[in-house]
């Protein structure tokens, strides 16, 4: 008796597998192994968020909640962003709560984007943006910024928009960036804004690592361009609060109001106790959380230090908690070559450049993540020195 013929749909079935997730699954089975790859913060979630949560609990809310978020949740990610970046919208109708960025992403590209239309994407960027985008129905436009030293520019958006052969409504924009670290100052994101709005262009801003800036202070470019921005974070990275899925997207109400029916077919609501947790989170004062950003920074010196000492060239990271190494010349050009025999023979992961990117300018590099504690960092640069010096002895 032969199978039934599946009815897949055919945007799913074309997708492409995930570079990053592929390559860790395939790493993931070798015994002693260190992880230099996860976008995992190495603290625990604060006591603030956790109290509040089994508090929740015990009061029983663990019914229904509003599909759009709590309002008290909604009205307390408002005076977050006012507090921390300046932002003010008119009520809590302008927020959706989510659960986390991915989520968020997905129906902010269902929304925004007919079959067949196009949306800038800077690369190298994470690679859950392309699938999200390919199920959406949308074409992505890709931007190589590696010849401006992984920077977007007007100058890039207007040249990749002429060369564009499809109709380009939209662009991604994602920082402090995953994986290279970079930012932007206030002068570059006003610049950019003038470009994006010269051309029509919607922008789905992932600020997701905005608490994360190490080297000045983020600004949103909603600040700049409030009519036509979508603004999406959350509570993963600034928080230590990655399971909870806590995201939210913040824009002008009449989008809002389309991103909120494609949300609620998507996931209905998140749970109100987490949500409720979330709030705790949200109120908590900034200096209560210092201790992660400065502990990430030293991780920042201390791992661009080690890198640079075994003839790496980094990307300078003002932001997140990745290094986009280009790996040492004596080593050839193929990151993905390198990361394999780096996780077979040394027995550390990072994860190729190429997992990132479309464009070859992205194959010479690696990502590694500075989250993990510093014991860990100890460990998995070690035994990278080792098969470096190894290597090279041995030639």
């Amino acid at each position: 008796m032969s199978e039934p013929i599946l009815p897949v749909n055919p945007e799913v079935a074309n997708i492409a597998p995930d570079k990053l997730l592929g390559f860790q699954k395939t790493v993931s089975t070798i015994d002693g192994i260190t992880f230099l790859t996860f976008g995992e913060p190495g603290f625990d979630t604060p006591a603030p968020v956790k109290e509040a949560t089994k508090a929740a609990i015990d009061d029983n809310r663990s019914h229904y909640g509003n599909s759009q978020g709590e309002p008290a949740l909604r009205q307390a990610v408002l005076a977050y962003m006012k507090d921390r970046y300046d932002l003010t919208y008119p009520g809590i109708e302008n927020v959706v709560i989510t659960s986390g960025v991915t989520e968020a992403i997905l129906a902010i590209f269902k929304t925004l984007l007919a079959p067949g239309t196009g949306m800038l994407i800077p690369e190298p960027a994470f690679g859950s943006y392309f699938s999200a985008l390919s199920v959406a129905g949308g074409i992505a436009v890709p931007i190589d910024t590696t010849k401006n030293a992984f920077k977007l520019t007007p100058a890039l958006v207007e040249e990749t928009i002429r060369q564009a052969v499809v109709p380009v409504k939209a662009i991604l924009f994602n920082y402090p960036n995953n994986p290279t670290g970079v930012t932007y100052t206030k002068d570059e994101l006003a610049a950019l804004a003038e470009c994006f709005k010269a051309n029509d262009l919607w922008v789905i801003s992932d600020e997701i690592y905005a608490e994360l800036t190490y080297d000045h202070d983020h600004f949103s470019i909603a600040q700049f361009l409030p009519d036509q921005s979508i603004v999406v974070n959350g509570l993963s990275k600034s928080h230590a609060m990655t399971g909870y899925r806590v995201g939210f997207i913040l824009g002008p109400q009449a989008v809002m109001d389309l991103i909120q029916t494609v949300h609620s077919c998507q996931v209905y609501s998140i749970p109100t106790f987490v949500q409720d947790g979330a709030v705790a989170g949200l109120e908590m004062k900034r200096s209560d959380l210092d201790y992660m950003k400065e502990s990430y920074e030293e991780r920042r010196e201390y791992s661009r230090k080690a890198l640079a000492d075994m003839g790496y060239d980094v990307v300078s990271p003002d932001g997140a908690f990745y290094l986009f190494a280009k790996i040492p010349a004596d080593f050839g050009t193929d990151g993905w070559a390198f990361a394999e025999a780096l996780a077979q023979e040394a027995k550390v992961a990072v994860i190729p450049g190429a997992a990132f990117s479309h464009f070859d300018s992205a194959n010479a590099y690696i990502r590694i993540s500075y989250a993990a504690d510093m014991d860990q960092l100890e460990l998995g640069f070690g035994k990278m020195k080792d098969y470096i010096e190894k290597a090279r002895a041995n030639r």
